[in-house]
């Protein structure tokens, strides 16, 4: 898998990765004189375009001469017309539409040695001796039988004449790297497939529509989501909507779930509440293996319970509609490194696949993928569901975990009083948010509530932040902090905002020793804190005072949230990917009001306060001609550059629109309105602009089911160790001492774990004045990739980060 260095990891647990070249420095033409092409296979699922279009890019960039061979297989097979050159500007426009523009087909004569015949043929005739290839494992496995046999191939047409000598030598070899595209997340050896985040959003979408319709007729849904084999869908669809049930393939549920299923649901309805949702994936199955279908789950409940039940099969719903920011980004990178891993290749280089892990794309080695991917079938058949589980990988592993968790678990009746309030000996865990609203935060407060009760703890909700804390009398919130039960925060999942109340603020503002006073008297014995920058700071002034305020001296956990994405600790805060997707929808709509006016220029200004992580990444989903961020200066020549670029993708290539993103505090001097107005001047005759800022819209309305589940699993994770921690540093009179680094942490996604990490290590690495971390992951490599996405091809292509190879099995994959 190229010439760089690797390690080979146990072939009995674990599949090697291999960094890939991502952000390392790149030469513009390096590959002149080498051809490529392109396909998608199988299913369609949303994200290939903007593979597809990454691909065509990367490889001009390069220098390469790159094909789309359209209709999959078949077009390979068939030649013509199937098999036609890409340009730059034929690759502009496609990574917001779902689907696969240049078609996928099933193929029956490329199963056969003389359909592989006439499609090696028609690829010697273009010279195509490079393939990326994006599909399903089974589209991957063809691909890399017709490697096997390529010099058979090239030998028996030969033979007939059929090719050249000349021919026969300079496409001796030919090399493959797939991507996997499929909306179940079927594919062991990355963290996610294209498509799947999309498939996601749509499934969310439909239940959370379905779920005003159920309570108001107070009826129960059975919803069917894609899945053959695969239960990842349903899974995370359950977690992210709080349903009731879930069926999927590799956990079937025990025997006798019959009556446990209407137990649950009817208890349910006995606490008030008037709807049920039970998700199945198709491939629903039985401990015996025997089939669940939706009809039967629907006249189970009918038939035992006497509720309205109706059933909705998602279908094909699930492939459609265009791709979310997170699969555009995902597809873009990939594909990017798809073409670098081909440039690497020699002719024995094994195919391999362009896999995620963490936030680093990888390579890892494709038909022991496939293999992997395959015994999980087996062991489903063999009835070995444990195995199973385990083969799907830690993600799979955790969301299962957490699922059972919160979803199927009830504090004992005996514990609780008539609120559904769990009786506790005393101890109190109190939950606040701090900072600007991010969609995510009422999903870790549900999950922090209910798992806290489970164990046994009181749970007090602090409102409206300090303001709350100190002055409830004045806030016009009737108890501003008291205990939140069960019940209370049913449906908080699928809300944005805070409702809990937040506010943009910091503790020493307030005064540190009102905050302690105030602590003391609730009996607070630990405290999670979920916000942005203000709610770190915070707790970091308090962690400092703990000399001073023994008030402080409490397990202390804080939940990055905030679409900036601007805290030190952690790769991803929630509620970043719903404003990704905001931007990316609203860039859409204004790109699209171009499609009338012709040759319009928008220039967009996005939040994130210092922070270019919003700009950068709606940049590279949306495909803007350039992103203006703080942390990467800029000056009047880049711009003039940008200006010359756009008049020339709109005179000469006959793009008719432009999309420049600023963030809001890119420069003091070359705002927002200074750029429009001179891209307005010296596009004159070229272009015309427009301004748009799109301001508190990007803290979105809905979470994605990424910061729904993100949040849910996160809160998971610091009720347990919280609590942890208040057991171990109780004194014998029943009072709480914690003052070690340990006890007060921000917990974080770094890379493929969760890791909480002391906030008196953190200070060392922040930015408190432009209230930064001083190394952001994505600056290195995402940057580079948006430049040559935009054909600056001046641009070289860099990055610091180093990846070492990963044991996929060893990983706490949040």
């Amino acid at each position: 898998m190229g010439e760089h260095s690797r390690e080979h990891l146990s072939r009995k647990d674990s599949i090697w990765i291999q960094t890939g070249r991502e952000g390392q420095e790149l030469d513009a033409g390096s590959a002149t004189g080498k051809s490529l092409g392109v396909f998608t296979s199988g299913g369609d699922s949303q994200g290939m375009n903007s593979a597809v279009r990454a691909v065509v890019r990367m490889g001009s960039f390069l220098g390469c001469k790159v094909y789309y061979i359209k209709e999959g297989y078949q077009g390979m097979v068939d030649g013509g017309d199937h098999i036609i050159e890409a340009s730059w500007a034929s690759s502009s426009g496609i990574m917001q539409k779902g689907g696969t523009v240049i078609g996928s087909a099933r193929c029956a004569d490329f199963r056969q040695r003389e359909g592989r015949l006439k499609a090696a043929k028609n690829l010697i005739d273009k010279n195509i001796t490079n393939l990326v290839v994006i599909g399903g494992d089974g589209s991957l496995t063809g691909a890399n039988l017709f490697r096997q046999e390529w010099n058979s191939l090239l030998d028996e047409l030969k033979a007939t004449d059929r090719i050249t000598d000349e021919q026969r030598k300079s496409c001796s070899s030919i090399n493959i790297v797939g991507m996997v595209g499929s909306i179940d997340n079927d594919f062991c050896g990355t963290d996610m497939t294209i498509g799947t985040d999309s498939a996601l959003h749509r499934i969310i979408e439909s239940v959370d529509s379905i779920s005003t319709t159920a309570s108001s007729h107070q009826r129960a849904f059975v919803l069917e989501v894609m899945g053959r084999h695969c239960g990842y869908l349903a899974l995370v669809a359950a977690l992210a909507t709080e349903a009731d049930w879930v069926l999927i393939p590799e956990c079937p549920p025990d025997k006798g779930w019959e009556k446990t299923l209407c137990k649950k649901l009817s208890a349910e309805r006995e606490m008030g509440l008037r709807l049920n949702i039970v998700i199945i994936a198709e491939g629903a199955i039985d401990i015996e293996g025997n089939p669940i279908t939706a009809n039967m789950v629907k006249d189970l409940i009918t038939n035992e319970l006497k509720y309205d039940t109706r059933v909705t099969v998602l279908g094909h719903v699930q492939r459609g509609g265009k791709p979310t920011a997170f699969d555009r980004i995902l597809g873009a990178r990939m594909g990017a490194e798809a073409v670098l891993a081909l440039m690497d290749a020699k002719p024995d280089t094994p195919a391999c696949v362009v896999s995620l892990d963490g936030n680093q794309t990888v390579r890892v080695p494709l038909m022991e993928c496939v293999e992997r991917t395959k015994s999980v079938q087996e062991a489903m058949n063999k009835k070995n569901f444990q195995e199973a589980v385990r083969l799907r990988g830690k993600s799979f592993q955790n969301n299962l975990a957490t699922y059972l968790r919160l979803s199927k678990l009830r504090p004992p009746k005996v514990m609780c009083d008539p609120t559904g309030q769990v009786c506790s000996s005393g101890k109190k865990l109190a939950v606040m948010n701090i900072g600007a609203p991010a969609c995510g935060a009422n999903a870790a407060v549900r999950s922090f509530v209910r798992f806290a009760l489970t164990k046994g703890y009181t749970v007090l909700g602090i409102h409206d932040s300090f303001d709350g804390l100190l002055y409830g009398d004045m806030t016009q919130i009737v108890d501003p902090v008291k205990p939140i039960g069960w019940t209370d925060v049913h449906g908080w999942t699928c809300q944005g905002g805070s409702l809990l109340g937040t506010k943009k603020c910091t503790a020493a503002r307030y005064g540190l020793d009102k905050v302690a006073e105030k602590l003391k008297e609730h009996d607070i014995s630990g405290l999670l804190i979920i916000g942005g920058f203000e709610a770190y700071h915070s707790a970091l002034q308090m962690t400092e005072a703990r000399s001073k305020y023994d008030a402080f001296c409490i397990p202390m956990v804080v939940i990055p949230c905030t679409i900036s994405n601007n805290v030190p600790g952690t790769d991803f805060s929630l509620g970043a990917d719903t404003a990704l997707n905001e931007i990316a929808d609203i860039c859409d709509r204004i790109k699209q009001s171009a499609t009338g006016t012709k040759r319009r220029v928008f220039i967009v200004e996005v939040m994130g306060g210092y922070c270019g992580y919003l700009a950068t990444m709606a940049g590279l989903a949306g495909g803007a001609d350039a992103a203006y961020i703080y942390e990467d200066p800029f000056n009047i020549t880049n711009l003039r550059d940008d200006v010359i670029h756009l008049k020339n993708k709109i005179i000469q290539l006959g793009v008719q629109r432009g999309l420049i993103l600023r963030n809001e505090n890119a420069n003091a001097n070359y705002t927002t309105d200074f750029i429009h107005q001179m891209f307005s001047e010296e596009g004159k005759g070229s272009f015309t602009c427009r301004k748009n800022v799109l301001g508190h819209m990007q803290q979105g309305g809905v979470p994605s089911p990424f910061d729904r589940n993100y949040g849910t699993k996160m809160a998971s994770k610091a009720v347990d160790y919280m609590i942890t921690k208040v057991e171990e540093n109780t004194t014998e009179d029943g009072k709480i001492k914690s003052c070690t680094k340990d006890s007060a942490v921000l917990l974080g996604m770094c890379r493929r774990q969760l890791l909480f990490t002391p906030l008196e290590e953190l200070r060392e690495i922040t930015d408190f004045e432009k209230r930064l971390p001083k190394q952001q992951w994505w600056l290195s490599l995402v940057r580079p990739l948006l430049r040559i996405m935009t054909k600056h091809s001046n641009e070289t292509y860099r990055a610091d980060a180093i990846l070492t190879n990963v044991d996929l099995e060893d990983d706490d994959n949040a």
